[in-house]
This record gives structure tokens, C-alpha cells and sequence, in this order.
């Protein structure tokens, strides 16, 4: 059910960054994410993650904030000072950044948080992951969104959906306006969801493929046995080049 990706040259050979994006919240980019670097560290692959804006960041529960579960996944030890390495905008309320920060009388810093990134990606030696925050055109300051953001650091995009009732318009109309805002997508991963009336893995990948035929999609299907897990992140981590 999956496009397989091409590989182009040995693993330790390469030097990338992708951007971690979603149509949404909460469906899953954090779990993608340490899928995903799970499958490449087992290839050998140098990596590194960042999640630069959080919000919902509650200090006495980091490790099981996305910053602390992406340090896990790279095996490292989430403490507060390891999170704030890759997170360094951090905000308690889980609402998008910019209310988030107002709530706290704070701002979001947008040329510190490009800079931040552009920094990490000419400093990588082996494959970054920047994971976003909300879905593509989620606030990030008064006059930002993550989509001004992807579009400053113009680094190719996984891109994750769901299979909940709503999920095909959300998915089309993002992937209309990453392809007219001139942004390269590696993969599209369905990652099946859990509740919010989801429905079929099998029809939501179908009916994306139709109206998508150019753009590398995996499913991503919630299965108790490991090997189906394994079987979906190496088909993400083969578009990670």
C-alpha cells in the first residue's frame, strides 16, 4: 500500500534535514518522529532532532513532553537542561504558540527561531529532524504561522494525517497549499488514529492516492505486532535521504 522511496547513496554518507509537519494537532508527528529515528539509527545514521516551540510544556512531566521523547528516542537522557537545548521556546498552555505566549505576557521570537534552526542545519553532520508545532498553518507569533516558518528553512517535509472523519479535506487542502507555496513533501504518512471516529486506513490511503498521485504516501497502520510498526517507519525512513 506504500510508495517505496529510492535510496541515493550509502547511509553514512549523507548530510540532511527535514522539517516534521502535520495537517493538525495531536496526530502524531512526535510519534512519526521517534519512529522515524528509531528506523534510521538502526541504518547506521548519525541523527539529531529539534523541537524548537512547545507548547503545553509542563516541567515536572518533560520527559513525556515531545522534546523529552525525542530525546529518548536519540537515547538521551530528557533532562530540563537537554530540552531546553532543543526546545527553547517553551510555553505551558496547550494552545498554539502565539496565544500561548500571550497568556504568559511573552512573544515568540521568529528571526531568533529561524536563526536557530538555520544554525542546527549548517551545523549538522548527519540527519536533523526540526519537528514543527500544531498543523501547517497553526499561529506561531502575531503575524507568522508554521507555514511562514517551513517556507524560511525550505527543507523537504514529512507530513503526517490521521484517518479521523475530516481527514481527507484536511489532507488535500494541505497538501494544495504546500505545493503552491513551492514546498517538496518526502512522505505523506497516515498515521491511523485512535478515536475521533476514525475511519479505514485502507480507504483513507486509496482516496488520498487518487487525488495525490505524485506524492509518496505511507500508511501507518496502530497494530499491537512491532513487526508491522517496523515494517511502516522503514518505508519512511527509505524517503529520508
Amino acid at each position: 500500500m506504500a510508495v517505496l522511496c529510492a535510496r541515493s547513496a550509502p547511509d553514512h554518507e549523507r548530510m540532511s534535514a527535514y522539517f516534521v509537519t502535520a495537517t493538525g494537532t495531536d496526530v502524531g508527528k512526535t510519534f512519526v518522529a521517534r519512529g522515524l529515528i528509531r528506523a534510521l539509527r538502526v541504518r547506521g545514521r548519525q541523527l539529531a532532532a529539534l523541537k524548537p516551540v512547545m507548547s503545553g510544556f509542563e516541567p515536572a512531566e518533560a520527559a513525556g513532553s515531545d522534546g523529552g521523547l525525542l530525546l529518548t528516542a536519540l537515547d538521551q537522557a530528557p533532562t530540563l537542561e537537554a530540552i531546553a537545548a532543543i526546545s527553547p521556546w517553551r510555553f505551558t498552555a496547550p494552545v498554539a504558540p502565539d496565544m500561548a505566549a500571550a497568556r504568559e505576557g511573552r512573544t515568540l521570537d521568529y528571526p531568533g527561531l529561524i536563526d536557530f534552526c538555520r544554525k542546527a542545519i549548517a551545523a549538522n553532520h548527519g540527519t536533523l529532524l526540526i519537528e514543527g508545532v500544531g498543523g501547517i498553518m497553526s499561529p506561531i507569533d502575531r503575524e507568522h504561522t508554521a507555514l511562514d516558518w517551513m517556507k524560511a528553512l525550505g527543507l523537504p517535509l514529512v507530513v503526517v494525517t490521521g484517518t479521523y472523519l475530516g481527514t481527507l479535506s484536511h489532507t488535500l487542502s494541505a497538501l494544495d497549499v504546500l505545493a503552491r507555496h513551492g514546498l517538496a513533501i518526502a512522505a505523506l504518512v497516515i498515521n491511523e488514529s485512535v478515536g475521533r471516529r476514525p475511519e479505514r486506513l485502507d480507504e483513507t490511503y486509496e482516496t488520498i492516492a487518487r487525488f495525490a498521485p505524485d506524492t509518496r504516501i505511507i500508511a501507518l497502520p496502530r497494530m499491537p505486532a512491532a513487526s508491522a510498526e517496523r515494517g511502516a517507519f522503514e518505508q519512511i525512513a527509505d524517503c529520508v535521504r
